[in-house]
């Protein structure tokens, strides 16, 4: 026979480097099954291929790849749901060419068939049945607003949403219970299945208030390039509420409770705004205690700003105080203190000298005390960063090394990360143990925000445990660059209950590990999670600017197509999250034709069904 590339002596070396391999896969198994020993029963098979693989990849596998693949064998590339089966497998096929006996196989150890339905029955656990037409499922984050509209949440789960997040740390338990009321109202009347992913707040450093400006509400509509109105804002008129100038879809703001009896759809509320512009307000209906209108011109209100209805007239009340946050420019300085106060702008002198640092408070001053100087900072999730030049008692002073070339207005409750800083913090806080009470009762799935280490996950599991004999599936976000060196040991730790299952929390994670270095972290994840057969929700910015303004991007939709390598695909808010919903069904049934997980699926290709000469008559030579 002829041996071709790798020739008789290239097998022996072949054959030498995968058994070494399999010998170090048998050794961890004796090292490490007392700790497999604890896991749940149904789990240890999994944990066990977990460390097969960690086994097989802390080595450089590229050469030993080329030369299986140059022989036309398996490349190992698809190692992961069945390490040690993979390599005996090889190891079989090169004893016979070489003429040897056939390799002996390792107890127990998982094929690939089996390794592939492990991972599906425990996405189907934890994540539901799976969907008709696509094997990766859709989750959908609520905004707060759904508390006041189950039709929105109808609408989603009829155009295909398969689980609800709510992120606790917004709202309260009142707004909760609401969108979950009207969750399962809508599961009962189109009848289908839909779990309910709840995640914790977790200790999230964040920005703390900013310097007060004008009470001043600014309600534009949405306009295409050419300036034209192509969706009116919408503003909801109530008793009571004080105005939102937020990124709501709707806009809110307080008038008198007699004026507003009066409304009636199709009236006409005419105003001069705080500009001296004349405007109207379309009135559509009423909408719960409130009246819904539109506007299709930019309107800014103020207290006190006059509303003239058929009816009569009325003031608007109390509006939120715009911030006045402080602009920083690459190389300019500030201070993030210990100090809550509203923060404040930096001092400049008549000869531009700067008097005094511009200063923001911290919601988590303890963090403080573990950063050193010439450690990175990023705040508002990448948009703004520096380095420390100073660590005080009070304070960090941080230098800006990247901003906007026009400066970052940088402004409250932004996130605070802190890549290079080992920080000693609990991952439940007082809050979130709190809301714990809630979560063990109504939630499917618990996410673990900022899971760093081994005690963070047993803590949960304890807390859990004195809520309920049947706590919700336990979820990690990986959303730290400790998070994700330490994912082997918190998997682990996880799969100590039936099912489990990891978040990519690809924004922070992004920041943490450095934008360049993203693609190959999520890749990582992928491959360590399907190991341990655990599933994965892709999760940040899929879709965002189509669920924020209802037109995709090219890049996005690239985005999206490779989430279908996850088990689930999670969506943010936006005023167009149905069409965002209805637009990543469609890529995820096409694109589960043509690849699972990093295995290409050869189904028929048109471009390749007419191969009759005639196809291609530009080819062929012209008569001569």
């Amino acid at each position: 026979m002829e041996m071709g590339y790798a020739g008789k002596m290239g097998l022996q070396d072949l054959l030498d480097e995968l058994e070494k391999i399999r010998s170090e896969m048998e050794e961890c198994d004796r090292i490490w099954k007392p700790l497999l020993n604890k896991l749940e029963s149904g789990q240890f098979e999994s944990a066990r291929n977990l460390l097969h693989y960690l086994v097989l990849r802390r080595r450089n596998l590229r050469p030993l790849q080329l030369r299986l693949a140059a022989m036309g064998l398996s490349s190992l590339g698809r190692a992961e749901s069945h390490a040690i089966s993979t390599v005996e497998s090889v190891i079989g096929i090169l004893r016979g060419l070489d003429g040897q006996a056939g390799s002996d196989a390792a107890g127990g150890a998982l094929d690939f068939g089996t390794g592939e339905r492990l991972l599906a029955l425990r996405t189907e656990w934890l994540l539901g049945k799976t969907p008709e037409k696509r094997s990766t499922r859709i989750m959908v984050t609520m905004p707060l607003e759904a508390a006041k509209h189950p039709e929105w949440i109808e609408e989603l789960l009829a155009g295909g949403m398969d689980c609800l997040r709510i992120n606790c740390a917004h709202g309260d338990e009142r707004e909760w219970a609401s969108i979950v009321g009207h969750l399962r109202a809508a599961q009962k009347k189109l009848g289908c299945g839909c779990k309910l992913f709840m995640d914790l707040a977790g200790p999230k450093p964040r920005t703390a208030a900013m310097p007060p400006g004008p009470e001043v509400l600014r309600v534009r509509p949405r306009r295409d390039r050419l300036g034209r109105v192509v969706e009116p804002a919408k503003v909801l008129l109530v008793s009571s509420a004080t105005g939102s100038s937020g990124d709501s879809a709707v806009f809110t703001v307080s008038v008198a409770g007699d004026w507003l009896a009066g409304l009636r759809g199709g009236m006409k509320v005419r105003f001069t705004d705080a500009r001296g512009s004349k405007r109207i307000l379309q009135v559509i209906r009423r909408d719960g205690e409130g009246v819904l209108a539109e506007i299709r011109k930019t309107a800014y209100f103020v207290p006190g700003t006059v509303l003239m209805s058929p009816t009569g007239e009325t003031e608007v009340g109390r509006l939120p105080c715009v911030e006045d946050p402080p602009r920083l420019r690459t190389g300019d300085r500030f201070l993030l203190t210990r100090d809550l106060a509203p923060g404040a702008g930096p001092r400049v002198g008549k000869d531009g000298r700067v008097l005094r640092l511009a200063r923001v408070g911290c919601t988590m001053p303890q963090i403080l005390d573990h950063v050193r100087a010439g450690e990175a900072v990023w705040l508002d999730d990448g948009k703004l960063g520096g380095v420390v030049e100073r660590a005080g008692a009070g304070s960090l002073r941080i230098r800006v090394t990247h901003a906007r070339p026009k400066g970052f207005k940088l402004r409250a409750d932004k996130g605070i990360n802190l890549p290079d800083t080992r920080l000693e913090v609990p991952a439940l806080t007082d809050k979130d143990r709190r809301d714990l009470q809630f979560v063990a009762r109504h939630a499917d799935l618990i996410g673990l925000s900022f899971a760093n280490r081994v005690e963070d996950v047993d803590t949960l599991r304890e807390a859990l445990s004195e809520l309920t004999s049947t706590p919700p599936a336990l979820v990690l976000k990986i959303e730290t660059r400790s998070g994700f060196e330490h994912l082997p040991g918190l998997l682990l730790s996880a799969m100590k209950s039936p099912a489990c299952g990891v978040m990519i929390a690809r924004g922070d994670l992004a920041v943490e590990c450095g934008f360049e270095r993203l693609a190959e972290v999520q890749e990582e994840i992928l491959w360590i999670c399907e190991a341990a057969h655990v599933p994965v929700i892709w999760a940040t910015q899929v879709l965002e600017t189509l669920a924020k303004s209802g037109v995709p991007s090219r890049a996005e939709i690239s985005d999206a197509a490779m989430g279908h390598r996850a088990e689930c695909v999670m969506l943010n808010k936006g005023p167009h999250a149905a069409k965002a919903v209805r637009a990543l069904d469609d890529i995820l049934q096409r694109m589960g034709g043509h690849q699972s997980k990093k295995r290409a699926l050869f189904r028929e290709l048109k471009l390749a069904r007419n191969l009759e000469p005639a196809a291609f008559s530009e080819l062929a030579p012209s008569a001569g």
